[in-house]
Order: C-alpha cells, then structure tokens, then sequence
C-alpha cells in the first residue's frame, strides 16, 4: 500500500514499532531541556546518509554514549572519549559525526552562556523561514545543512510539517500548546 505522507505510514505500523512510536510521542512536540534538544540535534546529524529507523532503533545507546546527552559532559570528551565511541557498535561510528556532536555541544554551551538556554536561543529566533533557519544553524553549527536543520527543527516544534492538518497526534499536540 501506498501512503501520500509520513503520518499515514506511521499510524498504519503497529504501535511498537518505533517509528510509530517516534511519530506518536516525540515527532513536532517542543522540548524544554536543552540537553534533550542537543540530543535531538545529535541523532539528526547521525542520520545524514542513513535511514531515520536506524537511528530511532539505536537511540537509547546514542543517550548512553554520549552521557545522556548533557551538553556539559559531551563538552569535555577528549581523545580517548572519540576512541570509545568510534568502537562502539551501537552507535554510528563516524569521526566527523562524533567530532560534530562536540563541537556542537560547545557551541552551545556559549550559545547558554549567551541567552540563558539553548531553548532560548532558538526561541530568540522563532519565525525564521526554513532558509534563515538554516543559514542560521550553519554560522553557528557543524555538520548542520539544510535538511538536518529543518528535521531537527520540524522535529522539535520550530518548523511546520511534522504532522499532516488531519492527523489525530497533531490535534494531541495542539491540545497541549
């Protein structure tokens, strides 16, 4: 059967199949923490030239990999950090991906050191178009083009376009808001 978007296919999978339960729990919700938005940020960047299912399959090793995802502590990996993730077999092991998570994480150290919060920063910076959005992100990140930038921000709220007008999650989040 053929699905005309993402939420058709994602409410026709059985509910422990993670990207359904991806789509129902986390896909256009906003995320307060900014640890939680960095580890978002993360996985997005991980799944440049792979399948979205993979990483979701993955995504409990990536929080313990990287600390649970704290930006203070992923700050501070050094050599022997890059070592223990290029080794690790649950995770995708690639030193520019692994090299971009720090980076990042530094970046956005400053970036709260600046604002306050990372979830302020891009507040700061709500109602950006998708292009600004992503000139944005590569002035200020690594490994960040364009379609990384609009899932991660789709992803977390930023965007429009994580859910079709009509699917019953996007009613969810509506209710919420």
């Amino acid at each position: 059967m053929a699905y005309d978007n993402y939420c058709d296919y994602a409410l026709s999978l059985p509910l422990d199949n993670p990207h359904r339960r991806y789509h129902d729990r986390q896909y256009g919700r906003a995320i307060e923490v900014d640890d939680e938005l960095f580890g978002l940020l993360l996985l997005e960047i991980n799944q440049a030239g792979l399948s979205w299912n993979t990483i979701l399959k993955k995504q409990d090793n990536f929080r313990n990999a990287y600390a649970n995802f704290s930006i203070e502590k992923v700050t501070a990996f050094a050599q022997a950090d890059i070592d223990r993730l290029l080794a690790d077999a649950g995770i995708i092991r690639n030193r520019l991906k692994i090299k971009a998570a720090i980076t990042n994480a530094q970046k956005i150290l400053v970036l709260q050191q600046q604002f306050g919060s990372f979830k302020a920063w891009l507040e700061s910076n709500r109602g950006k178009s998708r292009d600004e959005w992503t000139r944005l992100f590569k002035q200020t990140f690594v490994f960040t083009g364009g379609e990384i930038v609009n899932e991660f921000l789709m992803s977390c709220g930023y965007l429009p376009g994580a859910h079709m007008p009509d699917c019953p999650i996007l009613a969810k989040i509506k209710q919420t808001r």
